[in-house]
């Protein structure tokens, strides 16, 4: 199973970016998808999940409000639309699968893992 996470890039603060992550391989099914951010140094932290069991969708509060998560289980494809970026937002960004089927935040509640893409935001 792979999963390819692109959209990154630099933008100012009050910007906006869209990632986008495909999975594919054999037999490939997941329970959900969902987006993780880390800075060098620092723990992977949650940032927004979707569970394609009625499209629940879950999200960090620092980001409630200015990110959306969406996807199609169908093509096994995540998005995550980032508004309002702010420098904190800086990170790598990976999005993730889980066959977990409750609403998985936590890191170990993953199976398959993207390689990362990189978002700057510049106050």
């Amino acid at each position: 199973v792979q999963l390819q996470a692109s959209g990154g890039g630099s933008v100012q603060a009050g910007g906006s970016l869209r990632l986008s992550c495909v999975g594919s391989g054999p037999s490939f099914r997941s329970a959900g998808m969902g987006w993780f951010r880390q800075v060098l140094g620092q723990e992977r932290e949650f940032v927004a999940l979707i569970n394609w069991n009625g499209d629940i969708t879950y999200y960090a509060d620092s980001v409630k409000g200015r990110f959306t998560i969406s996807g199609d289980s169908a093509d096994s494809t995540v998005y995550l639309q980032m508004n309002s970026l702010k420098p904190e937002d800086t990170a790598v960004y990976f999005c993730a699968a889980t066959r977990f089927t409750g609403l998985a935040h936590r890191v170990y509640e993953y199976d398959f893992w993207g390689q990362g893409t990189l978002v700057t935001v510049s106050s």
